[in-house]
């Protein structure tokens, strides 16, 4: 049995001590983020509930297409979701919303500022052709960051930072275009939501782009391994190959670059059911347990960095 799989068996009461104990000693870790869309369609309730029994300081809420725990704010109001953040303990960091896309997520960002919240995660659609790098690539961000001019300024008057994550088929997508978004980034009020799993044929670059980002450029890190139960179905085992430590995917390189840049932005522990908006598992316990597990591995490989 390797140190891996051991760690699995014992369990996120556990979680291999004297890594965790080493990690806290030299203040090294994560800000976890728990992602509502783990818990797909459950009570928003449900998932502020294992918020701290997952590690996270703050939750992440998602909405249709992946999840529906937005759609039940909507639906109970702001003034009763408030009331349920205090009865837990936890406050709301993050409005993820996909479907909105960079540039129709005004509203959202106020509501994000209503209810506590810090950021909001989109992707940054297309401005032309997908997945280009060079010029081209150049050309696309500088284009991109023109037209999200109002929007970041009103970011920035809010108090609000919007993470574009580094997407396939989109225009934040290639190695180049990570390194042009840094370079010609206008706002510290727009930043990376760092996919890995979106650079699965640029692994080996995944390092030196979180150092070529730096932490200023970092306020969100997806811990999510690429495979392609993400979208297609396959048994579950495979599925949770997804989460850090189950796959093949080695963090410690990931998480020493993390380290070397002092990254101090949310990290989230994450991966895609197939078919999407469905719990990861049955219960919301048993998706808070692999959670944990795979929090466990991130924190060995903090200690060996």
């Amino acid at each position: 049995m390797n140190r891996r799989d051991a760690c699995r068996l014992i369990g996120s009461t556990l979680l291999v001590p004297s890594a965790i104990r080493a990690a806290e000693t030299a203040g090294l870790n994560f800000r976890y983020v728990l992602s509502s869309a783990m818990y797909g369609d459950m009570p928003v309730d449900t998932v502020l509930g294992e918020v701290k029994n997952a590690g996270a300081e703050s939750v992440d809420i998602w909405r249709k297409g992946h999840a529906t725990q937005r759609e039940q704010i909507t639906e109970m109001g702001d003034e009763a979701f408030q009331a349920l953040l205090k009865k837990h303990g936890v406050p709301m960091s993050v409005s993820t919303c996909y479907p909105l896309g960079p540039f129709k997520q005004d509203d959202e960002m106020r509501w994000v500022k209503k209810n506590g919240g810090v950021m909001t995660v989109c992707g940054s659609g297309k401005m032309g052709d997908a997945d280009v790098s060079g010029a081209e690539a150049k050309a696309q961000v500088t284009a991109f960051f023109e037209k999200l001019k109002p929007h970041y300024e009103l970011a920035e008057e809010l108090g609000v930072t919007m993470a574009i994550e580094n997407h396939k088929s989109s225009m934040l997508s290639s190695p180049d275009s990570i390194r042009y978004f840094v370079d010609l980034n206008p706002s510290k009020a727009v930043g990376i939501a760092f996919a890995p799993h979106h650079l699965h044929d640029a692994v080996d670059q995944i390092p030196a782009l979180v150092r070529h980002c730096g932490k200023e450029n970092l306020p969100f890190f997806y811990f999510q391994e690429y495979h392609p139960s993400s979208k297609q179905q396959m048994p579950k085992e495979e599925e949770l190959k997804q989460l850090p430590g189950f796959g093949s995917l080695d963090y410690v390189p990931i998480v020493a670059a993390l380290k070397e840049i002092g990254f101090s932005g949310l990290g989230e522990i994450f991966m895609h059911p197939t078919p999407r908006g469905v719990p990861v598992l049955p219960t919301a316990g048993a998706i808070t347990e692999k959670i944990n597990e795979s929090r466990a591995y991130l924190q060995e490989c903090l200690a060996k960095s």
